[in-house]
Protein backbone atom coordinates (compact mmCIF):
# COMPACT_ATOMS: atom_id res chain seq x y z
CA UNK A 1 0.00 0.00 0.00
CA UNK A 2 1.26 2.88 -1.32
CA UNK A 3 0.74 6.56 0.83
CA UNK A 4 1.24 10.18 0.98
CA UNK A 5 1.98 12.55 4.07
CA UNK A 6 0.79 16.09 3.30
CA UNK A 7 2.52 18.28 6.81
CA UNK A 8 4.34 21.05 6.68
CA UNK A 9 5.73 20.59 10.05
CA UNK A 10 8.64 18.52 9.38
CA UNK A 11 9.52 17.23 12.58
CA UNK A 12 5.85 16.19 13.18
CA UNK A 13 5.63 14.23 9.70
CA UNK A 14 8.87 12.77 10.29
CA UNK A 15 7.67 11.23 13.30
CA UNK A 16 4.40 10.18 11.68
CA UNK A 17 6.12 8.42 8.91
CA UNK A 18 8.06 6.44 11.89
CA UNK A 19 4.99 5.35 13.64
CA UNK A 20 3.39 4.46 10.51
CA UNK A 21 6.23 2.25 9.56
CA UNK A 22 5.54 0.82 13.04
CA UNK A 23 1.96 0.54 12.80
CA UNK A 24 2.08 -0.63 8.97
CA UNK A 25 5.24 -1.87 7.97
CA UNK A 26 3.83 -2.73 4.65
CA UNK A 27 2.85 0.79 3.88
CA UNK A 28 5.50 2.78 1.82
CA UNK A 29 5.71 6.23 2.34
CA UNK A 30 5.89 8.03 -1.15
CA UNK A 31 7.13 11.37 -0.29
CA UNK A 32 6.28 14.14 2.69
CA UNK A 33 4.65 17.27 1.03
CA UNK A 34 5.00 20.15 3.23
CA UNK A 35 2.74 22.48 1.45
CA UNK A 36 -0.68 22.91 -1.12
CA UNK A 37 1.92 24.26 -3.73
CA UNK A 38 4.11 21.42 -3.53
CA UNK A 39 1.01 18.48 -3.04
CA UNK A 40 -0.39 20.00 -6.35
CA UNK A 41 2.64 19.69 -8.21
CA UNK A 42 3.20 16.35 -7.07
CA UNK A 43 -0.46 15.40 -7.61
CA UNK A 44 -0.48 16.94 -11.57
CA UNK A 45 2.62 14.57 -12.32
CA UNK A 46 1.78 11.33 -10.25
CA UNK A 47 -1.89 9.11 -9.81
CA UNK A 48 -3.21 9.01 -6.37
CA UNK A 49 -1.48 6.85 -3.65
CA UNK A 50 -3.38 4.28 -2.19
CA UNK A 51 -3.88 6.33 1.07
CA UNK A 52 -3.78 9.64 2.41
CA UNK A 53 -2.32 11.46 5.77
CA UNK A 54 -3.11 15.12 5.37
CA UNK A 55 -2.91 17.81 7.89
CA UNK A 56 -6.22 20.28 7.24
CA UNK A 57 -4.52 23.78 7.78
CA UNK A 58 -1.18 23.85 5.98
CA UNK A 59 0.92 26.68 6.01
CA UNK A 60 -0.61 28.57 2.05
CA UNK A 61 -4.12 26.91 2.66
CA UNK A 62 -6.35 24.65 3.48
CA UNK A 63 -5.92 21.07 2.25
CA UNK A 64 -9.40 20.14 1.34
CA UNK A 65 -8.78 22.44 -1.98
CA UNK A 66 -6.97 19.47 -2.74
CA UNK A 67 -9.64 16.81 -2.87
CA UNK A 68 -11.98 19.10 -4.83
CA UNK A 69 -9.12 20.21 -7.06
CA UNK A 70 -8.24 16.54 -8.24
CA UNK A 71 -11.37 14.50 -6.88
CA UNK A 72 -9.36 12.43 -4.98
CA UNK A 73 -11.22 9.32 -3.57
CA UNK A 74 -9.01 7.62 -1.90
CA UNK A 75 -8.98 7.24 1.91
CA UNK A 76 -7.90 9.74 3.32
CA UNK A 77 -6.69 9.92 7.25
CA UNK A 78 -6.49 13.83 8.87
CA UNK A 79 -4.04 14.98 11.50
CA UNK A 80 -4.97 18.18 12.87
CA UNK A 81 -7.58 19.68 15.73
CA UNK A 82 -11.29 20.70 14.98
CA UNK A 83 -14.42 20.56 17.13
CA UNK A 84 -16.22 17.85 18.18
CA UNK A 85 -18.83 18.53 15.57
CA UNK A 86 -16.37 18.12 13.08
CA UNK A 87 -14.55 14.95 13.98
CA UNK A 88 -17.84 13.34 14.21
CA UNK A 89 -18.54 14.21 10.35
CA UNK A 90 -15.19 13.04 9.77
CA UNK A 91 -16.03 9.71 11.71
CA UNK A 92 -19.79 9.50 10.05
CA UNK A 93 -18.28 9.35 6.75
CA UNK A 94 -15.99 6.67 7.49
CA UNK A 95 -12.76 8.86 7.22
CA UNK A 96 -10.25 8.87 10.20
CA UNK A 97 -8.87 12.08 12.37
CA UNK A 98 -6.12 12.01 14.26
CA UNK A 99 -4.69 14.35 16.96
CA UNK A 100 -1.85 14.99 17.23
CA UNK A 101 0.46 13.79 18.77
CA UNK A 102 -1.04 10.87 16.64
CA UNK A 103 -1.28 7.95 19.26
CA UNK A 104 0.21 4.18 17.55
CA UNK A 105 -2.81 2.78 18.44
CA UNK A 106 -4.96 4.76 16.90
CA UNK A 107 -2.99 5.16 14.01
CA UNK A 108 -3.35 1.32 13.30
CA UNK A 109 -6.81 1.30 13.58
CA UNK A 110 -6.78 4.26 11.46
CA UNK A 111 -5.09 2.43 8.52
CA UNK A 112 -6.83 -1.06 8.95
CA UNK A 113 -9.61 0.77 8.10
CA UNK A 114 -8.51 1.91 5.29
CA UNK A 115 -7.70 -1.35 4.06
CA UNK A 116 -11.28 -2.02 4.06
CA UNK A 117 -11.68 0.45 1.78
CA UNK A 118 -9.03 -0.55 -0.37
CA UNK A 119 -10.11 -4.22 0.08
CA UNK A 120 -13.62 -3.01 -1.06
CA UNK A 121 -15.59 -4.54 1.84
CA UNK A 122 -16.65 -0.83 2.75
CA UNK A 123 -18.25 2.00 1.04
CA UNK A 124 -16.01 4.50 -0.12
CA UNK A 125 -16.00 7.63 2.15
CA UNK A 126 -18.28 10.74 0.81
CA UNK A 127 -15.98 13.53 0.87
CA UNK A 128 -17.85 15.69 -1.25
CA UNK A 129 -20.79 14.93 1.36
CA UNK A 130 -17.87 16.04 4.57
CA UNK A 131 -17.07 19.21 2.75
CA UNK A 132 -20.45 20.36 3.01
CA UNK A 133 -20.49 19.73 6.56
CA UNK A 134 -16.73 21.29 7.42
CA UNK A 135 -17.58 24.29 5.31
CA UNK A 136 -21.41 24.90 6.71
CA UNK A 137 -19.68 24.91 10.41
CA UNK A 138 -16.37 26.96 11.43
CA UNK A 139 -14.60 24.82 13.81
CA UNK A 140 -14.58 26.44 17.69
CA UNK A 141 -13.44 24.62 20.82
CA UNK A 142 -12.45 25.58 24.05
CA UNK A 143 -9.08 27.33 24.27
CA UNK A 144 -6.81 27.64 27.31
CA UNK A 145 -7.10 30.86 28.94
CA UNK A 146 -4.45 30.59 31.48
CA UNK A 147 -0.65 28.79 32.42
CA UNK A 148 0.19 28.07 35.76
CA UNK A 149 4.07 28.84 35.99
CA UNK A 150 6.73 27.98 38.32
CA UNK A 151 8.07 31.18 40.71
CA UNK A 152 9.99 30.86 43.21
CA UNK A 153 9.02 28.43 45.44
CA UNK A 154 5.41 28.85 44.70
CA UNK A 155 2.81 28.90 41.65
CA UNK A 156 1.57 31.81 39.50
CA UNK A 157 -1.27 32.09 37.09
CA UNK A 158 -0.88 33.83 33.85
CA UNK A 159 -3.71 34.81 31.98
CA UNK A 160 -3.24 33.90 28.14
CA UNK A 161 -3.81 37.60 27.09
CA UNK A 162 -1.09 38.05 29.16
CA UNK A 163 0.90 36.62 27.31
CA UNK A 164 3.27 37.76 24.43
CA UNK A 165 4.75 34.74 23.10
CA UNK A 166 5.83 31.24 23.08
CA UNK A 167 9.60 30.76 22.67
CA UNK A 168 11.76 27.26 21.99
CA UNK A 169 15.38 27.94 23.62
CA UNK A 170 16.68 24.46 24.59
CA UNK A 171 13.26 24.56 27.02
CA UNK A 172 10.18 26.38 26.33
CA UNK A 173 9.06 29.28 27.58
CA UNK A 174 5.99 32.35 28.05
CA UNK A 175 7.17 35.49 27.99
CA UNK A 176 4.39 38.36 29.28
CA UNK A 177 3.39 41.95 28.13
CA UNK A 178 5.56 43.37 31.46
CA UNK A 179 8.91 40.96 29.80
CA UNK A 180 8.37 38.36 32.43
CA UNK A 181 9.92 34.99 31.08
CA UNK A 182 8.70 31.90 32.52
CA UNK A 183 9.39 28.22 31.28
CA UNK A 184 6.41 26.10 30.43
CA UNK A 185 6.00 22.21 30.85
CA UNK A 186 5.18 21.35 27.80
CA UNK A 187 7.03 18.96 25.34
CA UNK A 188 6.45 21.36 22.33
CA UNK A 189 5.42 24.07 20.33
CA UNK A 190 3.05 22.45 18.60
CA UNK A 191 1.66 20.90 21.60
CA UNK A 192 1.38 24.33 23.27
CA UNK A 193 -0.47 25.72 19.58
CA UNK A 194 -3.35 22.89 20.24
CA UNK A 195 -4.56 24.64 23.45
CA UNK A 196 -3.94 28.06 22.36
CA UNK A 197 -6.85 30.12 20.11
CA UNK A 198 -6.03 30.33 16.53
CA UNK A 199 -7.36 33.78 16.43
CA UNK A 200 -5.31 35.28 18.72
CA UNK A 201 -1.86 33.41 18.39
CA UNK A 202 -0.12 32.80 15.30
CA UNK A 203 2.92 29.90 14.61
CA UNK A 204 5.88 32.25 13.14
CA UNK A 205 8.32 29.77 13.01
CA UNK A 206 9.09 26.40 15.12
CA UNK A 207 10.78 28.81 17.80
CA UNK A 208 7.81 30.98 18.26
CA UNK A 209 4.11 31.46 18.64
CA UNK A 210 3.03 34.81 18.44
CA UNK A 211 0.25 37.01 20.21
CA UNK A 212 -1.55 39.35 17.69
CA UNK A 213 -2.13 41.84 20.30
CA UNK A 214 1.46 42.13 21.09
CA UNK A 215 2.56 42.38 17.13
CA UNK A 216 4.18 46.53 17.00
CA UNK A 217 5.30 46.42 13.36
CA UNK A 218 5.95 43.66 10.56
CA UNK A 219 8.80 44.87 7.88
CA UNK A 220 8.72 43.10 5.07
CA UNK A 221 12.52 41.61 3.70
CA UNK A 222 13.63 41.53 0.41
CA UNK A 223 13.34 38.11 0.01
CA UNK A 224 9.85 37.72 0.75
CA UNK A 225 9.92 36.98 4.48
CA UNK A 226 8.69 39.11 7.04
CA UNK A 227 9.93 40.20 10.31
CA UNK A 228 7.72 41.35 12.90
CA UNK A 229 8.78 43.34 16.61
CA UNK A 230 6.97 42.91 20.05
CA UNK A 231 8.32 46.03 21.10
CA UNK A 232 10.14 46.61 24.40
CA UNK A 233 9.12 43.22 26.33
CA UNK A 234 11.15 41.28 23.45
CA UNK A 235 13.11 43.13 21.00
CA UNK A 236 14.56 40.33 18.96
CA UNK A 237 12.75 39.99 15.27
CA UNK A 238 10.39 37.15 14.28
CA UNK A 239 11.15 35.68 11.46
CA UNK A 240 8.60 34.63 9.23
CA UNK A 241 9.23 32.29 6.14
CA UNK A 242 8.53 33.30 2.57
CA UNK A 243 5.83 30.37 2.29
CA UNK A 244 4.47 31.51 5.82
CA UNK A 245 3.73 35.22 5.33
CA UNK A 246 0.40 35.45 2.86
CA UNK A 247 -1.09 33.16 5.71
CA UNK A 248 0.34 35.32 8.17
CA UNK A 249 -0.83 38.43 6.34
CA UNK A 250 -4.49 37.21 6.39
CA UNK A 251 -4.11 36.06 9.81
CA UNK A 252 -2.81 39.86 11.13
CA UNK A 253 -5.22 41.69 8.39
CA UNK A 254 -8.89 40.32 9.64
Amino acid sequence: MKALIIEDELLIARELKYKIEMAAPDVEILEILPSLKTSRKWFMQNPQPDLLFMDIQLSDGVSFDLLEEFSLDCPVIFTTAYDEFAVKAFRNNGIDYLLKPVDLDELTVAINKCRQYLGKTAAVPDLKKLLDIISSKEPTGTYKEKFIVHFRNGLVPINVDQIVCFTRDNLYYLITDKGEKYPIEYESLEEVEQILDPNLFFRANRQCLVNIHAIQRVVPNENGKLSIYLGEVYQEAIDISRDKAPAFRKWLDR
